[in-house]
């Protein structure tokens, strides 16, 4: 639909409902290719199907969390579907007009850091291919700037810079840099697995690590207890849901493009539980066939290129992994905050403002890199509260408005969505004892037990949810008609 009447500090053409929908299920599959298959991708997923003890429990799990995922996505994409609107526009349903810059702005700030995160690491991926050279190795460890090695700040500033050109033509450049990037990534994973396995002698689904081993490399995955057990498998499976947090809230932002539910449920179909336990299967037995070649537990995968001996396997690996990491920071960590920070000023900010605006926020946080340091805690304690925004946006989506939506009314200062001078404090209250029981008291307190954290994504989501029904039934407002 065309908006006729909106205001323009709610309305731009970036924000406008989509128009072209041209996304068809191949470009959805690869929403999720470029999502899913970056370097801390195949680092979680290696790990997941390690800790799960063996293959049966592997397909359990995993199998489950990936079933949840299709699920979750499915219901925020039909919401994009329908309306045709982002994530920021549809906050203003539940959150109201000026309300729903909270909700964008959190996303944006964790999408932010976390591109500056993966910039940095798809340059170490070249950095990693560079030093094999000798004269580069001495620069990389004799030259440093603003507390970096030379040739890392170099290597970063590459990176940055040519994220930036895949965006000069907004949503329809990605679309096309994913229908490349997500096949492209799947080739070399695979000449990377079977290559592997040749020279491992076969495959194996038992990876026969010693478990003090296994425990060791696996710790940043946060799956506690014994590899196998049925609370280690729950972990797992909530490890897996959770790591989707951030683009459950802003799936729309791609599903609004798609022509029906139909052509987003056969992509997100492919596209998530048949990609995601395929990519998980590649990426542990590459693992294990890693450890029965070399003998170490590497579940990063440019340090198993580190170990080859061709040049042009190590270029191909370096390059694979790069073009990895750009896909998942435009898919999850650029998208987003250009439509969030161009909704907080739709005048003076549009999509590729935006965009701009995240990449220079990575940019000038390269310097002091707190994505290496205890930052990342504070950050994910933000991201945390991604919980109780998705409920609140599901629970009024479906159970209040019962998914039906005054589209134009979104872009109206005085219309359906004002609220109380543009906020829903319903929203806000849930929001805020959501994030309550979801970050602040697991991450900052003792207070609850230590497995709560495991689970705080889905306490948040449904707390801040609950509360949020209950109050719009105490407390409803009265819409104008």
């Amino acid at each position: 639909m065309r908006i006729t009447d909106a205001s323009p500090n709610l309305y731009n053409e970036d924000l406008a409902p989509a128009q072209k929908r041209n996304w068809g299920a191949f470009s959805i599959f690869n929403v999720w290719t470029s999502d899913v298959h970056s370097l801390w991708g195949y680092y979680l997923a290696a790990s997941l199907f390690l800790l799960c003890g063996g293959f049966i429990n592997f397909v359990i799990a995993m199998g489950a969390g990936s079933l949840i995922i299709f699920f979750l996505m499915n219901l925020m994409g039909y919401a994009g579907v329908k309306t045709g609107v982002p994530y920021p526009v549809l906050a203003r349903a539940s959150f109201g007009i000026w309300g729903a810059n909270l909700p964008a702005l959190v996303r944006a700030i964790v999408a932010s850091f976390w591109y500056g995160a993966q910039t940095a690491a798809a340059s170490s991926a070249i950095v990693a291919l560079l030093i094999r050279n000798e004269s580069l190795l001495e620069f990389h460890q004799t030259s440093f700037f603003m507390g970096h090695s030379t040739l890392s700040a170099i290597c970063f500033l590459i990176v940055w810079a040519l994220q930036l050109l895949i965006i000069q033509n907004g949503m329809e450049t990605v679309r096309k840099f994913q229908d490349w990037a997500g096949p492209a990534v799947w080739i070399a994973m695979l000449v990377l697995a079977i290559g592997l396995v040749i020279k491992a002698g076969g495959f194996s689904f038992e990876h026969g690590i010693p478990q003090d081993v296994l425990l060791t490399a696996t710790k940043d995955a946060g799956v506690p207890g014994e590899p196998g057990t049925f609370w280690a498998l729950m972990a797992v499976a909530a490890t897996w849901v959770t790591y989707f947090a951030a683009l459950y809230l802003n799936f729309c932002d791609f599903s609004r493009y798609t022509p029906d539910k139909k052509t987003l449920l056969k992509g997100n179909l492919w596209g998530l539980p048949v990609n995601l336990m395929l990519f998980s299967l590649v990426a542990g037995i590459t693992t294990i066939a890693a450890f029965n070649v070399y003998g170490e537990v590497l579940l990063h995968p440019e340090q198993i290129s580190a170990k080859f001996d061709s040049w042009f396997l190590a270029l191909l690996a370096a390059l694979t992994f790069a073009v990895a990491t750009l896909g998942i920071n435009v898919v999850a960590n650029f998208v987003s905050p250009a439509f969030d920070f161009s909704n907080a000023l739709p005048r003076y900010i549009d999509f590729k403002k935006g965009g701009y605006i995240a990449a220079l926020i990575a940019l000038l946080l390269y310097p002091f890199a707190p994505w290496e340091g205890n930052a990342a805690h504070f950050v994910n304690a933000i991201g945390a509260t991604m919980g109780p925004l998705f409920g609140i946006i599901l629970v009024d989506y479906y159970l209040i408005a019962k998914g039906e939506v005054n589209v134009a009314a979104l872009y109206q200062e005085n219309g359906e969505y004002r609220f109380t001078n543009g906020w829903n404090i319903n929203a806000l209250i849930a929001t805020a004892i959501g994030s309550l029981f979801s970050s602040i008291l697991p991450m900052f307190t003792s207070l609850l037990p230590d497995w709560w954290a495991i689970y705080g994504w889905f306490f948040g989501v449904l707390i801040g949810g609950g509360i949020y029904y209950i109050a719009m039934k105490l407390r409803p407002y009265r819409r104008p008609a």
